[in-house]
C-alpha cells in the first residue's frame, strides 16, 4: 500500500511538471485594449524549464517592423512566470511573461525599443 501511495505522489508531481503553459503561438491580434498600429507575435515552445522560439512585429508602418527575432529564456518556480530574452539584428530586449488561462501578460524589463513595454497576448494555436 505504501508503494502505491508513493507511486501516486510521483505521478502527480510529474504531471504537474509537464504542463507547458507557454508553448504555442501568441499574438496581440485579438487584444481589445492593445494598440492596432502593430501586431506582436510570439511562437514559443517550452521544454521543462527552458523556452525557445521566435518573435515578430508586423505593421503597415515600417518603423515598427522588426523581422524575425530569436527568443530564449526559462520558466520560474511553478510555471506561471517566465524570463525571456529577445534578440534581433538591431538590439535585444529582456521581458517577463505571466501565464493565465488563454493569455500571456508581456512586460518589458530592459533593452532596446524593439517591442512594446506592456501588452496582453492571446493564444492563437
Amino acid at each position: 500500500m505504501k508503494k502505491f501511495i508513493l507511486l501516486l505522489i510521483l505521478v502527480s508531481f510529474s504531471a504537474h511538471s509537464q504542463t507547458n503553459r507557454f508553448t504555442g503561438t501568441w499574438s496581440t491580434e485579438n487584444c481589445k485594449d492593445c494598440s492596432k498600429e502593430y501586431v506582436l507575435k510570439l511562437n514559443i515552445a517550452q521544454s521543462n524549464s527552458k523556452i525557445f522560439g521566435t518573435a515578430e512585429i508586423t505593421s503597415s508602418n515600417e518603423k515598427f517592423v522588426t523581422g524575425i527575432m530569436e527568443v530564449t529564456g526559462y520558466v520560474n518556480g511553478f510555471g506561471e512566470k517566465a524570463q525571456i530574452s529577445i534578440k534581433a539584428k538591431n538590439g535585444s530586449v529582456s521581458a517577463v511573461l505571466f501565464a493565465n488561462d488563454q493569455s500571456l501578460q508581456f512586460n518589458k524589463r530592459s533593452g532596446d525599443d524593439l517591442v512594446p513595454k506592456e501588452t496582453i497576448l492571446t493564444k492563437l494555436y
